[in-house]
């Protein structure tokens, strides 16, 4: 028997292929993007308290109340509006759970969902395994703005969903109030749904705002917003993140979600719900966090023969390697691996179709000084 598969598209995701070869080659690994720094202290000492207290056995499909709660009373502090803690949060398995969830409740086979290229590349298999039909709409290959123009050209009648993120993976560029006028009047008197991909929300530089979408009444009446507490609190691996949405879409969204992973890690729902209320000031002085680390890790590559890219917000850097080396992004990540010891991953795997001539790839300096120094080391012998 011959089991043909529903995913024809899908391999190994780039980031384990290049952290494995990080590995093999003993290369300093700026390509996935986790931290290399401590979880903070009180989340850790919640963490093992929770565990010590018996909080280990299923906790409610939709989270457990406290961590609701606490999520609800911090988007208002962050965006003026407190969602209902019963009807519009949704804990969940990280934010790629809520993103599959999300595109699983309402696309149906045939629709089309318009992702904007470079995107993340867990959305494209949801839309496929959902039978919708990924259309993908290019941003500006050299900032990374929407071009309005072509999204409105890509909409038809089958458009069930638009999926944008801000701030952007893999450039770091952000939604400006304009973009937000624009995706408002696309969106107006449409049945199309929003997916908004919020995981970097609180890692935003040089005085900008993050334009969520929670602080926009009517875009948020027909929007799914997912973020990531592994983004805010260094913790990639806990798996934990959440989606708001108004309380039709999160009970479709729920539908799948507790016959996908049913709940979350429960003491780390305690864990977090301790840690927002006691520590704001983590998720709002973390972008000075990471733009400190930006900064330096910019003025170090200026060293070098790559040429940094702007990052308003995000953990990640674009480099130019166009001076350094004319292969393509995937065979120059490789080489840079194998024979300079520093990992980095390409950005042709974000696209459908990659940008003609575009040598960039992605660095990540959510890393402590000494991993970036090491890695530096590496990149000044090109």
């Amino acid at each position: 028997m011959t089991l043909e598969t529903k995913l024809p598209k899908v391999g190994t995701t780039i980031f384990t292929v290049m952290s494995q070869l990080a590995i093999e080659h003993g290369a300093v690994n700026l390509g996935q993007g986790f931290p290399d720094f401590n979880v903070p202290e009180r989340l850790i000492e919640a963490l093992d308290r929770a565990m010590r207290e018996g909080k280990n056995q299923y906790a409610p499909m939709t989270g457990i109340p406290a961590l609701r709660q606490a999520i609800s009373a911090k988007t208002q502090r962050c965006y003026g509006y407190r969602p209902d803690p019963d009807a519009e949060i949704t804990v969940v398995s990280g934010a790629s759970e809520a993103i599959f969830d999300a595109v699983a409740a309402v696309v149906r086979p045939g629709d089309e969902v318009i992702v904007l290229d470079p995107c993340y590349d867990c959305y494209e298999p949801a839309i496929d395994l959902a039978g919708g039909r990924a259309v993908h709409v290019p941003l500006d290959p050299r900032t990374f703005a929407p071009d309005w123009n072509l999204i409105r050209a890509a909409v038809t009648p089958r458009t069930r969903l638009l999926m944008i993120n801000s701030p952007h993976n893999p450039s770091g560029a952000m939604f400006t109030v304009d973009d937000i006028a624009e995706l408002t009047a696309l969106l107006r008197d449409t049945g199309i749904y929003l997916l908004s991909d919020e995981v970097y929300e609180h890692i935003v530089f040089d005085g900008r705002v993050h334009e969520s979408v929670l602080r926009y009444p009517e875009l948020r009446r027909r929007a799914f917003v997912v973020s990531s507490f592994g983004k805010t609190y260094h913790c990639t691996g806990w798996k934990v993140g959440y989606c708001i949405a108004p309380a039709a879409l999160s009970t479709e969204l729920r539908k799948v979600h507790q016959y996908n992973t049913f709940c979350t890690f429960a003491p780390a729902q305690w864990a977090f719900a301790e840690m927002i209320e006691a520590e704001p000031g983590h998720y709002e002085q973390l972008g000075a966090f990471y733009e400190a680390k930006r900064d330096r890790f910019r003025e170090q590559l200026l060293t070098t023969r790559l040429k940094p890219l702007p990052v308003p917000g995000g953990y990640f850097q674009l480099v130019d390697y166009s001076s350094v080396s004319d292969l393509d992004d995937a065979a120059f990540c490789r080489w840079l691996t194998v024979e300079k010891g520093v990992a980095a991953i390409p950005l042709s795997p974000f696209y459908e179709s990659p940008p003609t001539g575009q040598r960039l790839a992605r660095l990540c300096f959510a890393k402590n000084e000494a991993t970036l120094d090491s890695a530096i080391e590496g990149l000044q012998k090109l």
